[in-house]
């Protein structure tokens, strides 16, 4: 009984993004999404929620706690509100809209009963343009900029900041995101590790890049995101979790000793695939 509960515990959460159900009435919402083999979302607020006014400077503690108890009571939990920005934005004004943005959120995260805030960093090449030699350098110090005034805001709040690297974007290597890390050490800082937006098209390198990443940043995992990647002739894409070319029972044997328990968050499944896409990953992992 007690090593029961115990696996119970320590087995993975799989959740998806609270849109994959559609941009709804916020009941109708849970409603559908109460059909999904999920225990958790990721909200992204106007993504997802089609009756409530979520526009900037619309919310408050009591309709953050109101948005909370709804999904509570259809027996989700709310892991993580996605507020995806381009921190990096070439315009001053427009990236100080999105720093305000994502602010707002940290300040109600914990209303909506979510422990971080998670996005993405904006383009590579954002700055090339402007300056062909040094661009990643101007992109760089724009983020660092950016994380280091959302990561004091987040202290205020205890309430975590998931970063998410992506090939093309500003954080776009392993190596990356260990240095913004340690240029930024707040303990707020985590990793929303999404091992296939790191591969891109390298596919035969997956195992290394995906053991690189444990290695530099394996503590700072906060939340994983998972895909799979498919190719055809040329064409590399990503789709429906578990039955392409990444090697997911490997990353999530190594996601498990790094991190027992995490949540995973699963992207590009549609909604349709979802409950087959948990039953074939819990098949490929058991504690």
């Amino acid at each position: 009984m007690i090593i029961t509960k115990l696996k119970e515990l320590l087995s993975i959460s799989y959740g998806t993004l609270a849109h994959t159900a559609g941009h709804l009435p916020l009941k109708e919402l849970t409603a559908a999404l109460q059909n999904y083999n999920i225990e958790f979302v990721q909200l992204a607020l106007s993504k997802a929620i089609a009756d409530i006014d979520l526009s900037p400077g619309k919310l408050s503690p009591g309709l953050a706690s109101h948005i909370g108890e709804q999904f509570d009571k259809a027996g989700i939990r709310i892991g993580v509100m996605g507020c995806y920005i381009n921190p990096v934005h070439p315009d001053p004004i427009v990236r100080r809209a999105e720093i305000d943005r994502f602010k707002e959120t940290i300040r109600y995260a914990r209303q909506f009963g979510a422990p971080m805030v998670a996005t993405e960093t904006g383009a590579l090449t954002t700055y090339k343009e402007l300056d062909p030699y040094r661009y990643e350098e101007i992109g760089w110090e724009a983020l660092k900029s950016t994380i280091e005034e959302l990561a004091e805001e987040a202290e205020k709040w205890g309430v975590f900041i998931g970063l998410e690297g992506v090939s093309h974007h500003t954080l776009s290597t392993p190596d990356k995101m260990r240095r913004i890390l340690d240029e930024v050490p707040s303990s707020t800082l985590g990793v929303v590790l999404d091992p296939c937006n790191l591969i891109g098209e390298a596919i035969e390198e997956q195992d290394a890049l995906v053991d690189s990443c444990f290695k530099l940043f394996g503590d700072r995992i906060i939340l994983a995101h998972l895909k799979d990647i498919y190719q055809e002739g040329s064409r590399v894409y990503h789709g429906q979790a578990g039955a392409g070319l990444f090697h997911s029972a490997d990353f999530l044997r190594k996601l498990h000793e790094y991190k027992p328990g995490i949540d995973i968050s699963l992207e590009d499944t549609p909604g349709p695939y979802i409950n087959e896409a948990v039953a074939r990953l819990n098949r490929m992992f058991s504690i």
